[in-house]
């Protein structure tokens, strides 16, 4: 498997410019469903199989959902801002620096895996009930310039699909199902 396959397990990210309304409400439901896969995936793993990297030189299992965490709490900040302000430019932050702070190392996964399951409901309530207008509104961002909520959706399902990927890559490669 090549480098950019374990990378990008699920492919690079490619936004839909149209999507349908029971596209949108398949992508808001992927969102419920995240918490759920990750406890699954990773509640019978020891804190040793929890610190290895997915890939040479990448993030570990669990620097990579607490990474989820805390770019999902930015994600979804910068879809309310989306919704109450024109075209806002989202705020960025430093991942490999967030991924080598002491909170990555030193606390359980299943805080960050509550967060999102917290989080991701909250973003559902938030957009269940937003019309078309509200997902052709835009934001900036530092990553894919400027977009509409509609893609900044699926970039917020598409990057926990991402990491999950990743995850369950090495779980199979190394032997570790439950």
């Amino acid at each position: 498997m090549t480098n950019d396959a374990i990378r990008f397990p699920i492919g690079p990210f490619t936004p839909a410019l149209a999507i349908s309304r029971e596209e949108r409400a398949k992508q808001i439901g992927q969102l419920t469903e995240v918490h759920e896969t990750l406890a699954k995936l990773t509640s019978h793993l020891n804190e040793d199989q929890l610190n290895v990297p997915y890939r040479s030189g990448g993030w570990t299992i669990k620097q990579i959902i607490h990474h989820m965490a805390d770019n999902d709490m930015n994600a979804y900040l910068r879809f309310k801002r989306g919704l109450t302000e024109d075209a806002p430019m989202g705020s960025s932050y430093d991942q490999d620096g967030f991924a080598g702070l002491s909170d990555y190392r030193d606390v359980p996964i299943d805080n960050s895996i509550q967060l999102l399951a917290i989080l991701h409901a909250r973003l559902a309530t938030l957009v269940q009930r937003l019309d078309t207008d509200a997902f052709a509104r835009k934001l900036n961002t530092a990553a894919l310039g400027e977009i509409t909520l509609d893609i900044a959706l699926q970039r917020f399902v598409w990057h926990n699909r991402h990491h999950i990927g990743q995850i369950e890559s090495l779980v199979k490669s190394r032997g570790w199902g439950a």
